[in-house]
């Protein structure tokens, strides 16, 4: 570290991705990537014609896709926000309203909470979930303060009703309530009808894991026009060209084969069960998830060492070190033929430890 920086940044602790080594071809489950491709038109879409155009910035209020997204998902323009990944719609709103009168998030979810938490030196409180990884709503209500919950929650894949989701929002009118919904496409149940009767509600989103666009790196919002009005604030002091031309051609082309989407999370889903009932069978505890990964661990073996074998033998999950979640592995939901080597080396694993 230079001698240069401030002084406030020698304490934090950066974000960690998930891994992604190039020594050898893996069964990569471990970031919650789609297993399938981008649909047909974004590929016919960002072609030889438009990378021509590369030498010209991309059209800072993304007129195009913010259209299409309004309509796809029967919103006003002036209620979407476009972000690049929906990352920084978390950084900006952490920005805005993290040091207003503090913020609440669960302990254990997406670990970018924590960071920017840290990085505006933020007064947080990270709520232990339950014994069971679940989230305890009553610890939500009446915060006076920022609340983000993350709905299915990550690593776990839990997620809250609506109704409960509802009551969290209505209970803290004064403060706004981010619901990060980055995995809402696998089963949960979106907070996006709630923007227009509850203008303190951010609901976030991402092209990164239904929508097959993890290294296009796009995001969305959904809010009142005023809270989309601060975001656009932040981004316009900061960065206003955030979205590249080819990014915002390619998820406009993605909302047009919507339908291609939405059966692809359909598979996933029916993949996703049978993954964990085969676990189930193995002897797992497995979480249930509203996600397009499954949290899992077993008694017989280490969360480490079972992560390690499986790298050893080709396939990627994702492990975590924190004390109480150290035991559990993070399994994206591949193809079905990808799960089933995932299934067949975690036997021969299994069988090794008897």
């Amino acid at each position: 570290m230079s001698r240069f920086r401030d002084s406030k940044f020698s304490l934090l602790k950066e974000y960690v991705p998930g891994e992604q080594p190039q020594d050898k071809k893996y069964i990569k489950l471990n970031t919650n990537e789609s297993p399938f491709p981008p649909s047909p038109l974004v590929i016919s879409s960002v072609n030889a014609e438009e990378v021509a155009k590369l030498n010209l910035y991309s059209d800072p209020e993304c007129k195009i896709l913010k259209k299409t997204v309004a309509e796809r998902y029967g919103v006003e323009t002036e209620n979407v926000f476009l972000s690049n990944g929906s990352d920084e719609i978390l950084n900006f709103a952490f920005m805005l309203y993290g040091n207003v009168n503090g913020t609440v998030f669960p302990d254990i979810s997406y670990g970018f909470y924590k960071v920017f938490g840290d990085l505006y030196n933020i007064k947080y409180d990270a709520i232990p979930l339950t014994e069971s990884f679940e989230i305890n709503p009553e610890d939500y209500k009446n915060t006076n303060k920022f609340v983000v919950i993350a709905n299915p929650n990550a690593p776990t894949g839990i997620a809250l009703t609506l109704d409960v989701i509802e009551d969290i929002i209505r209970s803290n009118p004064d403060n706004v309530v981010l619901i990060d919904e980055a995995y809402v496409d696998f089963g949960a149940e979106s907070a996006l009808s709630l923007i227009d009767k509850y203008n303190n509600l951010i609901v976030c989103r991402t092209y990164s894991k239904s929508r097959s666009l993890a290294g296009a790196r796009l995001g969305f919002a959904f809010a009142s026009k005023e809270l989309i009005a601060d975001l656009e604030l932040i981004r316009n002091s900061t960065n206003p060209y955030n979205i590249n031309r080819l990014t915002q051609i390619a998820g406009t082309a993605c909302i047009r084969e919507d339908e291609y989407y939405m059966n692809a999370c359909k598979e996933i889903e029916k993949v996703r069960e049978y993954t964990r009932a085969e676990l189930l069978k193995l002897g797992f505890e497995v979480l249930e998830s509203k996600a397009n990964f499954l949290f899992a661990k077993h008694n017989e073996i280490d969360g480490n060492e079972l992560y390690l074998k499986l790298k050893g033998r080709g396939v990627l999950v994702r492990h975590f070190t924190s004390e109480r979640i150290c035991q559990f592995n993070r399994i994206t939901i591949g193809t079905k033929d990808q799960m089933d080597i995932f299934l067949e080396t975690v036997k021969s694993i299994m069988e090794e430890e008897k």
